[in-house]
């Protein structure tokens, strides 16, 4: 029987922690991506794509249900989904799809499968149950690894042995996570060609451990780095200035290994954060785990054409978040500097065969309802996401306005930063807006920033205090607000 091809497929390709500008289309000529770079030749290429909140568990809840975190519950992480919120494969009202879920889930509950979807393959240990009554079973991933020979390094919340992070990246590259779940990937596609499909899959990679199978494949010294490449951000938020201060302060003499935070999270495989050289290795290092995700993706676009699929498969890949990895002196998310709130964006439609690029600013809230729109769904009207889906056709998001958020104060506070200091004013919630490559940055009782990013992409000069900016601050400040108003967001700034 041939596939059905009179309703579109989905397959939503996720990585973790991964950067706007690690693709050939965003500019980047080094890198080693060239399944990436081949899709990207075939798809709509979203210049300026944002994330929702530049943490896991908050991002993955709007590029799942169309809402903002502070919506869809996750304000931090260690958050589950809301009970009453549903996903995309919830809301599809359509049964002929078969919906699969593969890989990092980050939302509660991570080893069982809910929340609409038919098939469901596991990847993480490290957590309690939220919803689910009673001890989590093992990841199917932990019994991949188990089945290869391999043995767990470490305890889970439990008490159950568990692959660590750390452990994992030691591992061959045919044992690492993307490698998993091409293999899932490639069941799934041809168990479930002959009807149409939603298939998610989100793996880890290049999220830090920085080391793993790849180590080496650049010459830290060679690749480029930009302006702002360990330099402490002048004039900006104190969130800001904290942060660059405390993860530039090991290559200023504090002491690493002394420091769990950042010796035991942040350099678990043995990072040297006090030299430029080591700063180097670890981001040649980050750099190397994007070609893991590469070839996972190149495997999932093989078994799609393999199977007489390619050319009525929807692709979408995106990143949860980004990396500052030295940028503006820091490491890791939690900013809204455009590293860190900015991913690369993929959007393959049907029968596409060549680039087409899309000016303007789009919002990962926006997912949703722009696949439903793709696959004749009707659309919730509680999503706070809009159908995007014209800027296809018009190759321009117009004047769209991206808000990032950053929810600080919750139920649950975020884990311990570095400094008590960090710890204290990451608890101050923070909202971005940008409209026309402007960004406004407010933080409640910390300063503002404001980036023209048309004439200073790197975000180098803070504008927030210059008398020409005063009207567009004052014009995008009250559109923030509105958005607040509008979306239900409970606090304002003075």
């Amino acid at each position: 029987m041939e596939p059905n091809k009179s309703k579109p497929n989905i397959v939503f390709i996720m990585s973790d922690q991964q950067r706007y500008d690690t693709l050939e289309c965003y500019g980047n000529n080094w890198i080693n991506t060239p399944r990436l770079n081949e899709l990207a030749n075939s798809s709509n290429v979203v210049e300026n794509a944002y994330v929702t909140q530049p943490v896991c568990a908050p991002a993955r809840s709007s590029i799942m249900t169309g809402l903002y975190p502070h919506t869809a519950g996750p304000t931090v992480n260690k958050i589950p989904l809301k009970k009453d919120v549903k996903t995309i494969a919830e809301i599809i009202d359509d049964d002929d799809y078969c919906n699969g879920y593969l890989g990092k889930w980050h939302l509660g509950d991570d080893t069982i499968k809910q929340r609409g979807f038919d098939e469901w393959v596991s990847v993480e240990d490290h957590y309690n149950s939220s919803y689910y009554n009673g001890e989590l079973p093992y990841s199917d991933l932990h019994n991949w690894l188990v089945n290869k020979g391999h043995k767990p390094d470490g305890f889970g919340p439990t008490g159950k042995e568990i692959f660590t992070d750390e452990g994992r990246s030691l591992l061959p590259e045919d044992s690492q996570m993307a490698a998993f779940l091409s293999e899932k990937a490639e069941d799934f596609i041809d168990r479930n060609k002959k009807a149409p499909f939603m298939l998610y899959v989100s793996t880890f990679e290049p999220h830090s451990p920085y080391a793993g199978p790849l180590d080496g494949m650049y010459d830290p010294e060679s690749i480029p780095t930009g302006p702002t490449f360990l330099k402490k951000p002048d004039n900006v938020a104190e969130i800001d200035n904290a942060r660059s201060e405390y993860h530039s302060s090991f290559i200023n003499g504090a002491d690493q290994k002394s420091d769990e935070y950042m010796n035991n999270y942040l350099a678990s495989r043995g990072e040297d954060f006090s030299t430029k050289k080591g700063w180097l290795k670890a981001r040649a290092d980050y750099f190397a785990n994007i070609t893991l995700v590469d070839r996972m993706v190149g495997r999932i676009v093989d078994s799609l054409k393999a199977n007489g699929l390619y050319d009525n498969t929807i692709i979408v890949f995106t990143s949860e978040h980004g990396e500052m990895m030295g940028d503006h002196g820091m490491l890791e998310k939690r900013t809204l500097y455009e590293e860190s709130s900015r991913v690369p964006m993929l959007i393959k439609l049907q029968n596409q065969n060549d680039m087409k690029k899309i000016k303007g600013s789009f919002s990962h809230i926006d997912l949703v309802p722009t696949l439903l729109s793709k696959i004749n769904q009707k659309l919730p009207e509680n999503l706070q996401g809009k159908d995007r889906s014209y800027a296809f056709e018009e190759l321009d998001f117009g004047s769209n306005e991206v808000v990032v958020s950053w929810n600080g104060t919750g139920e649950i506070d975020d884990r311990n930063l570095g400094t008590e200091k960090i710890n204290d004013l990451n608890q101050n919630p923070r909202r971005s807006i940008i409209i026309n490559r402007i960004k406004l940055n407010l933080t409640l009782n910390d300063s503002g920033e404001l980036f023209d990013l048309n004439n200073d992409p790197y975000e180098e000069t803070n504008l927030i205090d210059s008398p020409e900016y005063q009207e567009t601050k004052n014009i995008m400040k009250e559109k923030l607000i509105e958005w607040q108003i509008k979306n239900e967001d409970n606090f304002r700034f003075e």
